[in-house]
């Protein structure tokens, strides 16, 4: 197998894994599966049900794990997307929580996988790096009291409106 991507996220959940990754094709509209592997035989898994997805979501290769109850998703790790548009972090707050995640604070999402979303605007990236240090501070007060990101919000705290 040729490497194509050096660093692949490896996402461990529970069960729901091809649920999982179906759901995200189907938010993102642009991916596919590229491999499904089940549990054999004397394996911890049940014979026959999904062990691995292997993944592309916008370019970007994962790998979604059925590992059981062992280990837990936390927002130690979170999948971060920059979103062109208050339209586009409108759309992915709510098509992220679907089917029982939840909304939290500063952009961030849980799907109900219990993966956490960090749905940002790519216009907050410009705005954090302004060598202006009130505005940069201006801009983090904003979003530290905000749960789904308002950039028509950011942009005033940044403008000092």
């Amino acid at each position: 197998m040729k490497i194509q991507q050096k660093i692949t996220p490896f996402i461990w959940y529970e069960r729901g894994a091809e649920d999982a990754v179906a759901h995200y094709l189907k938010v993102f509209g642009s991916g596919q599966v590229t491999h499904t592997q089940r549990w054999g035989e004397n394996s911890p898994g049940e014979p026959g049900t999904v062990m691995v997805v292997q993944f592309e979501l916008l370019g970007q290769q994962m790998t979604a794990f059925n590992g059981g109850p062992h280990f837990k998703l936390t927002e130690a790790f979170s999948l971060m997307v920059a979103c062109e548009d208050q339209a586009e972090v409108d759309h992915l707050w709510v098509q992220l929580q679907a089917n029982g995640g939840k909304p939290k604070a500063c952009g961030w999402v849980e799907d109900a996988w219990g993966l956490s979303w960090q749905v940002i605007p790519a216009a907050w990236f410009d705005m954090i790096r302004d060598p202006d240090p009130a505005r940069v501070q201006r801009v983090f007060q904003a979003i530290w009291a905000m749960e789904k990101i308002d950039l028509a919000a950011l942009q005033r705290a940044y403008d000092g409106a």
